[in-house]
């Protein structure tokens, strides 16, 4: 007679005492966790880096500071202002979801991006309401960040406990999948709306129509991630200060070469999604065709990412993680060369396509690595800070600092020579951690 299983085991076992006939729910119970780990991320990150694709319209309508770069660089640090509360969501949405359970966090995160979307979907311009207009921007961005800084860790986690023996990679890719998604959906947003709007109607308010259509879709959600399936109980016993005491303590070398290794993920991706601005602002490309790359990005992230899951289920974490991130160190600046000695929709997205490539591949590769080393009772806090102080210290600081750099030097290759020495930094952070394939996630 079979029996019901009410939870997912860690790492996809069954539960002893169940039968043969459990198989099958286990398995729809870890599809449902994909799809409901996908859908919730995908729809967050899209909330969040709309704003970076929009920057220069966005500047223009809250920043009105003179100069060619004055707003945009605004902007940018508006844009990256958002990622400096991604250790404090880190902190607690991650230490809840140890406490509490998965579930319930990753239904805090979805309502706590809400906020802040409506709030920049709604904000007048600065012509309007003058200071109030930036101020509330601020606090928006401020409040996505908190939110993205506690999703992450406890969506990946979950994906990692729900997933069969030798698939821990493969299910974990679809969270940088999900941000392809996200970035995909961007982008043909972006290419649409640049096409059939004259450039006054996009920066008057064209820009905000993507910020409105995402609250469409927030319901659904909701309603997907209310059918989650919970893969740890919580630790009760701990309270959340003890569960951060350990992640610094304890576990504080992990937790640094893990920021260090995420680092090169951070600063790529970011340099991904700056190349619409870059397009415009520095190689003077139409509006239309600097969107085209964000699709781009987004569909070979997509692609890439579960390529790298399945890569590094069958040849390991480390090569896979490694072997990528040398690839684009070596070939960063041999692509921004090519793009900015001749500027055109091939090399645009030519450039957009194998550095969204890449950085999926070692990206999900590195996102499956640090949780396995972490013991169950830490995993979503401890993979909540690497993600949340990597994308903080340095994603959220990449669009901003190049900005600032093609700006003093003019020099195009900036861009590429920042990627090249994070790079280099994460691949000695790699080879200083060991093998995670086959560790027990259970413990």
């Amino acid at each position: 007679m079979s029996t019901t299983i009410a939870h997912v085991r860690p790492g996809g076992a069954t539960r002893p005492g169940s039968t043969a006939t459990d198989a099958p729910e286990d398995a729809a119970i870890s599809r449902k966790a994909v799809a409901a780990a996908v859908a919730g991320n995908a729809l967050e990150f899209y909330d969040f880096v709309i704003y970076a694709y929009f920057a220069v319209y966005i500047g223009r309508t809250f920043f009105p500071v003179g100069g060619e770069f004055g707003s945009l660089m605004l902007a940018l640090a508006t844009f990256g202002v958002g990622f400096f509360t991604r250790p404090l969501g880190g902190v607690l949405i991650g230490a809840f979801a140890d406490r509490v359970g998965r579930k319930p966090a990753m239904m805090l995160t979805v309502a706590l991006i809400t906020f802040g979307t409506l709030g920049l979907a709604a904000t007048p311009s600065y012509a309007s309401i003058g200071i109030a207009a930036p101020l509330i921007v601020v606090f928006c961005r401020l409040l996505q960040g908190l939110a993205l800084g506690g999703e992450v860790g406890p969506a990946t986690a979950l994906l990692i406990e729900a997933a069969p023996p030798g698939r821990r990679g493969l299910y974990a890719s679809w969270q940088i999948a999900s941000q392809g998604i996200a970035v995909a959906v961007g982008g043909v947003l972006g290419v649409t709306l640049s096409l059939v709007l004259p450039p006054e109607q996009l920066a008057a308010w064209g820009w905000r129509v993507p910020f409105l259509l995402s609250l469409v879709l927030i319901p659904v959600a909701f309603y997907i991630r209310r059918s989650l399936p919970e893969t740890h109980e919580g630790s009760r016993d701990q309270t959340g200060a003890q569960i951060v005491g350990s992640v610094f303590g304890k576990h504080r070398r992990l937790l640094v070469l893990g920021i260090l290794i995420s680092a090169s993920t951070a600063v790529a991706s970011q340099v991904g999604n700056y190349m619409v601005t870059y397009a415009v602002q520095v190689l003077k490309l139409a509006p239309a065709l600097a969107q085209g790359s964000v699709l781009t990005g987004g569909i070979m992230t997509f692609l890439f990412a579960l390529l790298g899951g399945w890569l590094c289920d069958r040849y390991g974490r480390k090569v896979t993680n490694t072997l990528p991130r040398v690839a684009l160190l070596v070939l960063i600046v041999p692509m921004f060369l090519w793009l900015s000695g001749a500027p055109s929709a091939l090399t645009l997205l030519g450039v957009s396509a194998v550095l969204a490539a890449l950085t999926a591949i070692f990206g999900a590769a590195g996102l499956v690595t640090v949780p396995e080393l972490m013991p169950i009772a830490i995993r979503s806090t401890g993979l909540s800070l690497v993600y949340a102080i990597s994308t903080s210290v340095f994603g959220g600081t990449t669009q901003f600092v190049v900005t600032w750099l093609l700006a003093v030097t003019h020099n195009p290759l900036a861009p590429a020579y920042y990627v090249m020495v994070i790079s280099a930094l994460s691949v000695w952070a790699m080879w200083m951690l060991p093998e995670s394939r086959d560790v027990d996630v259970t413990k």
